[in-house]
């Protein structure tokens, strides 16, 4: 145990904590985040393609159903009534290919006397500016319109509703925000908490340039959350794997301070001038002493 006492200094307790906490992240928050998007998408994808071929209903049948009910977005449906007049509100901070635009919207009453909210398409600003072009009032008379179900948005805040260029404006389509906006008693369509409106399809009595359908594409979410699952997984063996090599280098060390001191020779070689180096001529009394001798006396 006294080999891994190093594992108590501040900076590997540190080091554990903060890879701790990445791991607890990664499986409980990160990776359900994305797996719990992709989830979503894929419904939404379905919940398409099944309106895309299912015949459509007519709007009574999924009103008079009980509670909200989240599987009536993207259902097609048809709704026979007409326009209230001076009904249109502009939805801002929309695009048209590529360009600022709005979305107008509008009040239908039904046969039966309820009212619906209606999106009839999308409106290009004028020349490319954020300014709305005049809105042609929708078709007077009964109409039978057909069109999907889709929930309503949810409200920014600080975005209120307001009065511009002499039409009502608001930055979300929400049944209970544009009830209000226009003074009508508007009815939700059941599609979630926030109830839903009518979107109207292609060529329908009033309509601009549908809003188009969400790309059926699962998109890159399960790829993520795999990945946010991958990194859970390998932090806790990377800080395994710096604590097996801390204590290999310990080892090293401790076996080097441990082991024999290195042998010396015992002969000691003359040393030798540095090739190249200019040699000190000896004096006549050394060289008188190397050829005969030194006096010992």
């Amino acid at each position: 145990m006294r080999r891994l006492a190093f594992l108590l200094r501040p900076s590997w307790l540190i080091l554990a904590v903060l890879v701790a906490a990445f791991a607890y992240l990664c499986f409980t928050v990160l990776a359900p985040w994305q797996l719990g998007k992709n989830t979503a998408t894929s419904h939404r994808n379905q919940l398409i393609a099944d309106s895309v071929r299912a015949d459509p209903v007519d709007i009574t049948t999924v009103l008079d159903g009980t509670g909200p009910d989240t599987h009536n977005e993207w259902r097609r449906i048809t709704a026979a009534g007409s326009y209230l007049p001076n009904s249109t509100v502009l939805v801002r901070l929309r695009h048209l290919d590529g360009a600022p635009g709005y979305a107008v919207l509008a009040a239908f009453q039904l046969t039966d006397g309820r009212i619906l909210l209606v999106d009839r398409g999308l409106v290009a600003g004028v020349d490319g500016t954020a300014r709305p072009p005049r809105i042609p009032d929708p078709p007077a008379g009964p109409q039978r319109l057909d069109g999907r179900v889709r929930m309503s948005e949810s409200i920014t805040p600080g975005k209120d509703p307001l009065t511009q260029d002499g039409y009502r404006q608001v930055y979300s389509i929400d049944t209970t925000q544009e009830a209000g906006v226009l003074e009508v008693p508007l009815t939700a369509i059941p599609a979630g908490e926030r109830g839903g409106y009518l979107q109207l399809s292609e060529n329908q009595p009033g309509a601009f340039t549908p809003t188009p359908l969400p790309q059926l594409d699962a998109g890159p979410y399960l790829s993520y959350g795999l990945q946010w699952l991958a990194f859970g997984i390998m932090a806790p063996l990377g800080l395994g794997y710096f604590v097996y090599a801390e204590i290999r280098e310990r080892r090293r060390e401790r076996a080097a301070r441990s082991g024999p001191p290195p042998a010396e020779s015992s002969v000691t070689e003359p040393a030798t001038p540095a090739s190249g180096a200019a040699e000190t001529p000896a004096s006549p009394e050394a060289r008188l002493a190397d050829r005969y001798g030194r006096n010992r006396s």
